[in-house]
């Protein structure tokens, strides 16, 4: 059984964590308003990111415009735009990250491909098909939302409800290699295959 620290710290720990788990209420219920408000103007107003980010842009430029010209009437500080530059090692760690996960991915998918564990190759297969059909049935927006909403919600909820939780996939999993037993005695050990071949050292 995990404690709240383990779970914190498999999240990579900090405020990611923090606001994944709700530790912040308030700042967890803005992110989860503000995920909620982009997939609403996407999917059920049906904006475009181009237009949105130019008018946007055009809004703000408009409140700088008033902000900076009303400055001296109004006896108050003009507005400053704080500078974000982001370095070229942070950039190089972020490409480092993403490069390293894609070929770990690749490497483990290219492992089950081969078919060196065949119960891992058809789990791997039904779970590609069954996104296949989801993704065929919901519009990407749709699917980063509630991609986002399960990872900004279950981590909570399992680290409330973590003994339940943790008793109900023990026993899914149980039914689950029962079933495969089944399946493989009944029709994958039917299937003919050649001979193994054992290396030569």
């Amino acid at each position: 059984m995990a404690t709240d620290e383990s779970i914190h710290k498999l999240l990579d720990g900090g405020r990611a964590a923090d606001i994944l788990l709700w530790k912040d209420r308030n700042l967890s219920a803005v992110v989860l308003a503000g995920a909620t408000l982009i997939w609403f103007l996407f999917e059920v107003v049906e904006y475009n990111i181009i237009p949105l980010v130019c008018q946007i842009a055009a809004l703000a430029m408009l409140v700088i415009f008033i902000w900076s010209n009303a400055a001296p009437l109004l006896n108050i500080a003009p507005p400053r735009i704080p500078e974000v530059i982001i370095s070229e090692h942070a950039f190089r760690q972020i490409a480092q990250i993403i490069h390293y996960k894609l070929a770990h991915t690749v490497s483990a998918l290219y492992d089950i491909a081969c078919g060196k564990d065949l119960k891992k190759f058809l789990l791997v297969v039904v779970s590609l098909l069954i996104l296949s059909e989801i993704g065929s049935s919901y519009s990407f927006t749709s699917l980063l939302y509630l991609g986002f909403l399960c990872a900004h919600t279950l981590p909570a909820l399992y680290q409330r409800y973590e003994i339940e939780v943790d008793h109900l996939a023990a026993r899914g999993s149980e039914d689950i290699k029962r079933f495969y037993k089944r399946i493989d005695s009944n029709f994958l050990n039917k299937i003919p295959r050649g001979p193994v071949k054992t290396k030569v050292k």
